[in-house]
């Protein structure tokens, strides 16, 4: 088995959906048509041809990765096994707070369609919420990393650790508190209880954290009884500042071994794009860039 303890992975995420198609085209509570879905599709390679672009004027290739769905990217998929970039697809429903695969039963026939390097999933986890629903979403991420194991494909696992509203009342209400004060506790505490459910993810994708101490904390559970996973921060949509003192914490912790930035990275040139304010090639360049500063400034705190 790959030890992804020690190997840098610095992935563009892309594949967000619901949000995607809400946010950027205004398509709620309905499919898109024929037409709109080809917009978006055509979106998602604007963001496939930054990370390229990225890859062929600074990123080396070894360390770059993607993230995309299949509904909206599908041939990026293909292009990416096609040019042998490191790769993941999500499993998971999209838009939903409780886990449950995309596929039904089916999942593993498209993890094998697309031969994913990783297959990813986000889970919203939190100690102290319901009980039966925590349950109900380890059943089935149990099922999904058992046939990980079996197939030797390295299962990426996106968890988001959100404030219950008993937690957020106590902290006064202040998402700020919670993110620094509480939140790190309950991602390890989160950590050991999937753990224990027999779900053995290869890559832990994690809410960044600000204190050193935290991070050290999150990666000794992550790697607990000799486990050779590796830790990634995520962006989640925050603002360049906010991820790049994530990353500045977690370049100098070992075991830490990247990051997956998805928003940050593409989501002001897209807008800027669809408004007409600059053009695709512009866009493409823009995004690049973004992504070329996250990986440069990784690679300057890792080199500290």
């Amino acid at each position: 088995m790959t030890d992804w303890s020690k190997k840098d992975l610095l992935i563009l995420a892309f594949d967000h959906r619901t949000s995607f198609i809400e946010k950027l085209f205004g398509i709620k509570n309905r499919t898109p048509t024929p037409t709109e879905k080809l917009e978006i599709e055509d979106f998602k390679k604007i963001i496939f041809e930054g990370f390229k672009l990225a890859l062929e004027e600074k990123v080396p290739k070894e360390i770059a990765g993607l993230l995309v769905d299949e509904e909206c990217g599908s041939e990026i998929l293909r292009e990416a096994k096609k040019k042998g970039y490191m790769f993941a697809m999500p499993a998971e429903k999209s838009g939903q707070e409780e886990f449950d695969f995309e596929y039904g039963d089916e999942f593993s026939s498209h993890i094998e369609e697309f031969d994913p390097t990783f297959l990813k999933v986000l889970v919203r986890y939190n100690p102290e919420s319901d009980e039966t629903l925590n349950k109900r979403q380890l059943q089935r991420l149990k099922i999904l990393s058992d046939y990980l194991l079996k197939a030797k494909r390295p299962f990426l696992f996106e968890l988001i650790v959100p404030a219950t509203p008993t937690q957020l009342a106590k902290l006064g209400g202040s998402k700020e508190v919670y993110d620094t004060q509480l939140r790190p506790e309950l991602m390890v505490e989160s950590i050991k209880q999937i753990q224990d459910a027999g779900v053995e993810p290869a890559i832990w994708k994690l809410e960044g954290v600000e204190k050193p101490e935290s991070a050290k904390a999150v990666v000794k559970q992550a790697q607990s009884n000799e486990r050779k996973a590796g830790v990634i921060t995520l962006g989640r949509g925050e603002s360049k500042e906010k991820v790049q003192e994530w990353l500045k914490v977690g370049a100098k912790i070992p075991g830490i071994i990247g990051f997956a930035v998805g928003r940050t990275i593409f989501w002001n040139p897209l807008v800027e794009h669809k408004a007409g304010q600059i053009d695709r090639s512009k866009a493409v360049e823009k995004i690049a860039q973004n992504y070329i500063d996250f990986v440069e400034l990784w690679q300057n705190e890792r080199s500290k």
